[in-house]
């Protein structure tokens, strides 16, 4: 199933963020993956999912 990210790119664009084992709840974030780890320990959470959140959102296409 997909997750609907759209509300975590408006608020983090351009930053790190943890997110809990759903996938789309924050428990940390930061300019730096230092930041967001930081943030989510200090809330109990000392394994969750990280991802940089793109600055800009580009469309690709690629050709030969």
């Amino acid at each position: 199933m997909s997750k609907d990210w759209s509300k975590i790119y408006k608020k983090y664009k351009g930053l790190w963020v943890a997110l809990s084992d759903d996938e789309v709840t924050v428990v940390g974030s930061g300019k730096t993956l230092k930041e967001a780890m930081d943030q989510s320990q200090k809330k109990g959470f000392h394994s969750p999912i990280f991802s940089r959140v793109p600055a800009t959102l580009d469309a690709y296409v690629g050709s030969l």
